[in-house]
């Protein structure tokens, strides 16, 4: 097993996305297209020929050199073909002594207990869209139902494919509340979008009112018989009249049947794990590493 560590200029970025395409893990965020747009450095591990490969996003502060996980990527890690704990071990071992710091998270299929690294589980919630739309809706708790009702009586409707721009606006009201997301991210995630939109992996779904106000959004973005939702947003006025229970409504019944993995990005968040498995969601158990090698009063101020 020979892991090789690439900087970016070295990267054959045709073999790359060729590996994540037939990796038995591959997701989107983990194509060159994507890490080009999302991270602001990324070099690599890449095992032999491109049998396995891990991007490693990093940036810099005071001089050092750190992992990150960047805005917009629910996880990253090793893809490759029957990956195993050996294998994410021997990456990890790899990864150069430059970086002092680590924050990543890992793919579920990086999913292991390794000896000498100390992982912690996050969840993820993904409902399987291979079935009919009756069916699908069946599973639905009736809050869902009965919220998905309350829309139709409101006179909702839900748009396909509509500008960005809107979706964007919505999304970046909402942010402040819970996360640390910049311009930059949403400029970055723009931009990826536009690249995406162009392959026909991306597209959007927006619920509005009576009155053409929008009260729910999001991008899906689409890649490994995974559709991403990505980028949402909801207004304070949907909230009680069923909007984003329509939204993913729609996108459901749009795709029933279809060999589909709808994968909800999360949450950690008891209220939105509540939420997403009451779409006949189940549990997706992806693994995650803080690795502090900061020297002295750094390392202390970091914890």
């Amino acid at each position: 097993m020979e892991i090789h560590y690439l900087k970016y200029e070295q990267i054959n970025k045709t073999k790359w996305d060729a590996c994540i395409s037939r990796a038995d893990n591959g997701l989107i965020y983990a194509y060159s297209y994507y890490l080009d747009a999302m991270a602001k450095h990324w070099d690599a591990l890449v095992l032999n020929d491109y049998e396995a490969v891990m991007p490693l996003t990093w940036n810099k502060k005071y001089r050092i050199h750190y992992l990150y996980q960047p805005p917009f990527t629910a996880c990253l890690g090793v893809f490759g073909h029957a990956i195993t704990a050996g294998t994410v071990n021997s990456f990890l071992k790899a990864i150069p002594a430059t970086y002092k710091y680590w924050d990543m998270y890992f793919n579920p299929g990086n999913c292991f207990k390794l000896p000498g690294f100390s992982l912690y589980q996050r969840m993820n919630y993904v409902l399987n869209l291979n079935k009919t739309y009756d069916e699908l809706y069946q599973a639905y708790r009736d809050n869902i139902k009965r919220n998905i009702k309350k829309a139709a009586q409101f006179g909702l409707t839900v748009l396909k494919d509509t500008p960005l721009a809107p979706v964007l606006q919505l999304a970046k009201e909402q942010a402040g509340a819970f996360s640390k997301m910049s311009d930059d991210d949403f400029s970055r995630f723009e931009k990826l979008f536009d690249v995406l939109y162009k392959k026909k992996q991306a597209t959007t779904y927006a619920v509005y009112s009576g009155n053409n106000q929008l009260l729910a959004s999001a991008v899906f973005f689409f890649s490994n018989n995974r559709a991403c939702y990505i980028l949402v947003g909801n207004h304070p006025n949907g909230k009680t009249m069923g909007a984003s229970h329509t939204l993913i409504n729609a996108f459901i019944k749009d795709h029933a049947g279809e060999n589909l993995l709808l994968d909800f990005e999360g949450s950690d968040i008891p209220s939105l794990a509540f939420f997403y498995s009451s779409f006949g969601a189940v549990e997706e158990r992806y693994s995650a590493i803080k690795l502090n090698r900061l020297p002295g009063l750094v390392k202390w101020l970091k914890k």
